[in-house]
């Protein structure tokens, strides 16, 4: 004989049907493409001066005018979030530690200003020596640039964004990863094959780490995790896990075959813009539903 519920499943509202939180106002496509090409940034100028450092001119090339373009269009992006240039330029008056958007506003500049500084000694032969020591410094924030925004969105009250805060820093680091590897894939298809083989390593790990990351989100990130595989955000997400996994395998036959590097080069890419709008798009998703937010401000709502 079954037991007969005595009470209701609760059901989660809001007055008016109104949001429990604030939506996020950052708009799209501004900040996915800033995320995407912040990444972007940072993983080439590692890529470049780790070719650098072995001898493979031509993607160390490749990292140091790939991370200066990146960071320039991202700047770019970032100030039409910002709906006005000084605002940017405010956000560099004071520093302050202790908030993600100001330390990510001074790594930006700085890591602008030392790829573009080893970009300009690449293309014109000037001051080699300090070229390089700029592409070693860009090397250090690079890392940083690429993870920060993880951190800055996992700092948000947004459940989707807030549930995620371990695995958001390492899902940014594996996307920025494979985009510069499809970066140094594509730069490097007219060279010998030799010359791939660094940039198709990277994309490769990259892949990996960015498809085992969003899984173990959608398996750890309890109830808010429906907001990754539903709607807008779970068509990025569905199409992430897909392009990636075929890049990599495209990746390993990139040393051999110039199609392949090419081929790679545009699903690793396409795969990495993928997950930042896939992550973008979960968190008003997870604002816009009462469910997710009260889930989140539970004991435990953040483990």
């Amino acid at each position: 004989m079954s037991e007969v519920k005595q009470v209701p499943e609760a059901e989660f509202g809001s007055y008016y049907g109104r949001p429990l939180l604030k939506m996020p106002r950052w708009k799209e496509p501004h900040l996915p493409a800033y995320l995407f090409l912040g990444g972007l940034s940072g993983a080439s100028a590692v890529m470049g001066a780790a070719a650098a450092a072995t001898g493979h001119r031509p993607l160390r090339r490749a990292g140091r005018l790939t991370a200066v373009a990146a960071a320039l269009g991202g700047t770019g992006f970032l100030i039409a979030e910002l709906g006005r240039p000084e605002r940017f330029l405010n956000m560099l008056r004071v520093a302050k530690p202790t908030s993600p958007m100001s330390m990510g506003s001074w790594l930006l500049a700085a890591h602008s200003s030392l790829a573009g500084a080893a970009a300009a000694s690449e293309v014109t032969g000037v001051a080699p020596v300090l070229g390089a020591a700029a592409g070693a410094g860009s090397a250090v924030t690079g890392p940083l640039l690429a993870t920060y925004a993880g951190v800055l969105l996992a700092n948000t009250a947004v459940p989707a964004w807030h549930k995620a805060y371990r695995q958001l820093p390492f899902l940014f680091a594996g996307s920025a990863m494979a985009s510069a590897g499809a970066a140094g894939l594509a730069a490097t298809a007219l060279a010998p094959g030799r010359e791939r083989v660094p940039a198709a390593r990277l994309a490769v790990l990259g892949a990996v780490i960015d498809v085992a990351v969003s899984r173990d989100l959608e398996r750890r990130g309890g109830l808010t995790a429906e907001t990754y595989h539903q709607g807008g955000a779970g068509q990025m997400m569905r199409a992430a896990q897909w392009l990636m996994p075929a890049g990599a395998i495209a990746a390993l036959a990139a040393p051999r075959s110039r199609v392949a590097a090419l081929a790679a080069a545009g699903l690793l890419a396409g795969g990495s813009l993928a997950t930042r709008f896939g992550v973008f798009r979960a968190g008003p998703a997870s604002v816009a539903d009462p469910k997710y937010v009260v889930a989140a401000q539970r004991p435990g709502g953040r483990g």
